[in-house]
């Protein structure tokens, strides 16, 4: 079985950063695409940046790039997201997913989430 859990979230001043990481268990991580997803209370769920098994690729949501970063670690199980210039707008619970199919297929194993909350 493969588990997600996200860690990193919090409360920040806007304007802030916060680096998301989660931490994946189970042998399919290393040739897994990791999503990283978003849902503010009252709205669906959008997405916010995936990256490929080796890290070669990464797909921002447009009004994200320059302000996100994805990343990961295959040695430590991990993906990054380094969050910088933080608003109170990015406020929601982030979750992080695998596609063991790699990039555009379904992600099939998601996190608990972890709250992001930005105070203006």
């Amino acid at each position: 079985q493969v588990q997600l859990v996200e860690s990193g979230g919090g409360l920040v001043q806007a304007g802030g950063s916060l680096r998301l990481s989660c931490a994946v268990s189970g042998r399919t991580f290393s040739s897994s695409a990791v999503g990283w997803f978003r849902q503010a209370p009252g709205k669906e769920r959008e997405f916010v940046a995936a990256i490929s098994w080796d890290g070669s690729t990464t797909s921002y949501r447009d009004s994200l790039k320059g302000r996100f970063t994805i990343s990961r670690s295959n040695a430590k199980k991990t993906t990054y997201l380094q969050m910088n210039s933080l608003q109170p707008e990015d406020t929601a619970v982030y979750y992080c997913a695998a596609a063991p199919g790699g990039v555009g297929y379904d992600y099939n194993y998601w996190g608990q989430g972890t709250q992001v909350t930005v105070s203006s």
